[in-house]
């Protein structure tokens, strides 16, 4: 039987790993990046084509799903892998991030969040006992506890609150978790750290959420304005402490000089909306830097993207062509231009992995670093 949930580190390189997670569902090869399928879909994609480029596992979102469709009528239905056609794992986030970024619609107590929908108003409260249900109904292989995503700026003593609120959500998602046995014995509950920017507050949130016991820590409450100096720093902080044996995760992150240096500082699972929204707003990426495919720059350059891509983006169309498609509102841009990112971001994932194995990491992200500062600025 295979396992329900088993991490292998295969080689390190200074504070970065590379490794494997093994489900009942696929391995996933770490460092990794999740295409961010919302609604139980990558906008813009067939699931085949998300696993053509290398992507192992995606991202579904607890609380869209429980909107529209319902957690319900997906498991009616055969459960979110069934329903939607992926058949390798899955991971769903909590509900948790909505709680910050959706602050007008929301009402926040000990108990739990009151949502207001943003389809039709109604009111919806999402606990972490609930939450845990919802991810149980979808067939989550990889279940976010429910936390709250302390928004940046907070003082110290609004993130100390807001800390302690998700460490105690954090033990009632892994009672909850544990309640259904069933679904338990197949997949794994991550906890999320936070603590805002404060070292001390990390620290305690990490002691706690080891005093639980969770398959997988993640780091929340990153990349929501921030800046990158300052992500970094608290990586730098955080990171040593994290439990050395399970995977890291963090959440809704981002940019790939982002990724490349928290993959330097220990960090072996990402997440982000960045490729796919990106695609379907006319920005590419290539190893040296993004490009806005409106630009009239591309209207006649018969060059592919990125030379060496194995995108249809790249091996059958010019840029001159996506730029046409882009400008001419045609639905085909958008789907070239988001496979091709998708592509873009594990390609950048398989580097990384494979950097590490042959211990050379730091060369290979400052040759990363240096060549996409670089600009995709050469003349026809």
């Amino acid at each position: 039987m295979a396992e329900r949930f088993k991490y292998d580190i295969h080689a390190t390189d200074g504070a970065a790993r590379a490794g494997t997670i093994q489900m009942m569902r696929g391995e996933i090869r770490t460092p990794a990046f999740m295409p961010v399928g919302t609604a139980g879909t990558v906008k813009a994609m067939m699931p085949e084509s998300v696993r053509s480029t290398g992507a192992d596992i995606l991202l579904g979102n607890t609380y869209h799903l429980m909107l529209r469709p319902t957690a319900e009528r997906v498991h009616k239905l055969g459960g979110l892998h069934k329903f939607m056609n992926w058949n390798r794992p899955i991971l769903t986030d909590s509900g948790g991030f909505q709680v910050m970024s959706l602050t007008q619609l929301r009402k926040m107590s000990e108990e739990g969040v009151t949502f207001q929908s943003h389809l039709d108003g109604s009111k919806i409260l999402l606990t972490p006992e609930r939450s845990m249900e919802i991810q149980r109904l979808l067939g989550s292989d990889i279940v976010m506890c429910f936390d709250e995503c302390t928004p940046y700026p907070a003082t110290e003593d609004q993130a100390k609150d807001s800390m302690e609120l998700s460490m105690r959500w954090a033990q009632r998602s892994r009672d909850g978790f544990d309640s259904g046995a069933d679904h338990a014995a197949r997949s794994a509950l991550f906890g999320i750290v936070q603590g805002s920017v404060y070292e001390d507050l990390r620290f305690r949130s990490i002691e706690a959420l080891q005093e639980i016991g969770f398959d997988g820590y993640a780091v929340g409450g990153l990349a929501v304005g921030e800046g990158q100096d300052m992500m970094f720093k608290v990586l730098d902080f955080t990171m040593p402490r994290m439990p050395k044996e399970t995977p890291r995760y963090l959440m809704g992150v981002g940019k790939p000089d982002d990724i490349v240096g928290a993959v330097e500082r220990g960090i072996d699972m990402f997440d982000c909306v960045m490729p796919t929204r990106s695609g379907r707003t006319g920005q590419g990426f290539t190893w040296r830097g993004a490009i806005n495919m409106k630009n009239a720059r591309h209207k006649d350059d018969m060059r592919p993207i990125q030379e060496g891509c194995a995108c249809p983006a790249c091996t059958q169309y010019s840029r001159a062509y996506v730029h046409h498609l882009i400008r001419a509102g045609e639905i085909l841009g958008a789907m070239l231009l988001t496979w091709h990112n998708l592509q873009f971001y594990q390609d950048l994932m398989a580097g990384l992995r494979q950097a590490i194995t042959d211990g050379r990491l730091t060369e290979h992200a400052n040759n990363f670093r240096a060549t996409y500062a670089l600009g995709d600025i050469d003349p026809l």
